[in-house]
């Protein structure tokens, strides 16, 4: 069965798409609602030829400030122009390397909010990405209670995103294609598109997994799946709160003309943590720390997306150090 709309416009019908880039000029032909950003989008942006004069810009406007300092700038520049092109919100990422300080990450969200309402934005209109440790959630509480709202991210298992929904996370982000590329590897020649892909898809069964809990235990935190390796994955999760998406993804999802059905459901809620024997989990530290501990995917997926972002901002540092 196909349509002669696009799959992006049948699926704007039933989900809140938001485009994966710092690239503003790219993400306008899609017309997503937000966009999200992390360091790595945004330190492949300012290589980009046509970004030059937006950074050097920053960089001449803060004359001998410290490239640790100076990213922040970079950051919010990049925000301000993605806050042009989209109606929505812009998720802008606090430095990984505060991941286990809560705060330490709570001083850097109120310094980013600070430089966006300096430029006269709305802080409703800003999503502050943390990772999702114990101390990322907890500073997501602190910040919360203030009106700064969250995009609690490098969520790979359910326990991450009970607690983030505990301390009123404005937003989460299951990373479904890191989850997928893990299993993939530790199965290795046992791994078979027809069994393991389309609606069996480890990263799409997670979402799933987060989305029916949240609906049935009545949490209003936002679940936006990220991180997406095709659109098969994407299609899957059709009826999740919003989705956010690369700009190639958006690209061939405009090309194609295939059927989008609503596959994520919130009346199949409580049958289908019924099915799995799910209750409502243990959150305070201890419990959270052995039950991700417990989850190998996640507890090595949550470390080694911390570790490239570090690397990332590093790269980002050096980049305005020149």
């Amino acid at each position: 069965m196909t349509s002669s709309a696009t799959a992006l416009s049948q699926l704007k019908q039933l989900t809140i798409v938001v485009a994966d880039t710092g690239d503003f000029e790219r993400m306008r032909e899609y017309q997503p609602q937000d966009a999200t950003t992390n360091p790595s989008l945004i330190l492949k942006a300012a290589q980009q030829a046509n970004y030059q004069a937006l950074v050097n810009q920053v960089k001449s406007a803060h004359p001998g400030m410290k490239p640790v300092d100076l990213v922040d700038y970079i950051l919010v520049a990049f925000g301000l122009e993605i806050l042009k092109t989209v109606p929505g919100r812009v998720s802008t990422e606090v430095d990984a390397r505060l991941s286990f300080d809560t705060q330490a990450t709570i001083s850097k969200a109120k310094h980013l909010i600070a430089l966006y309402e300096s430029h006269g934005i709305d802080r409703k209109r800003v999503l502050i990405k943390l990772a999702g440790t114990w101390e990322g959630i907890q500073a997501a509480k602190a910040l919360e209670a203030e009106g700064i709202h969250c995009n609690m991210t490098l969520l790979f298992s359910l326990v991450q995103a009970a607690a983030c929904g505990a301390v009123n996370a404005k937003l989460i982000s299951p990373f479904v294609g890191r989850i997928t590329d893990w299993h993939k590897a530790k199965l290795g020649s046992n791994w078979n598109d027809v069994n393991n892909g389309g609606a069996n898809d480890p990263g799409v069964t997670s979402v799933k997994r987060i989305f029916h809990y949240y609906k049935n235990f009545g949490i209003a935190t936002e679940i936006m799946g990220a991180s997406f390796r095709n659109i098969s994955q994407i299609l899957e999760l059709a009826g999740c709160d919003l989705l956010t998406i690369s700009p190639e993804l958006l690209g061939d999802l405009q090309k194609s003309t295939a059927a989008v059905e609503i596959k994520l459901n919130v009346s199949n809620a409580a049958s289908a943590l019924a099915s799995e024997n799910i209750s409502p989990l243990k959150l305070d530290e201890s419990n959270f720390r052995l039950q991700l501990n417990n989850d190998a995917m996640a507890t090595e997926k949550l470390a080694e997306g911390i570790r490239n972002f570090c690397i990332d901002t590093e790269k980002l540092e050096a980049l305005l150090s020149n």
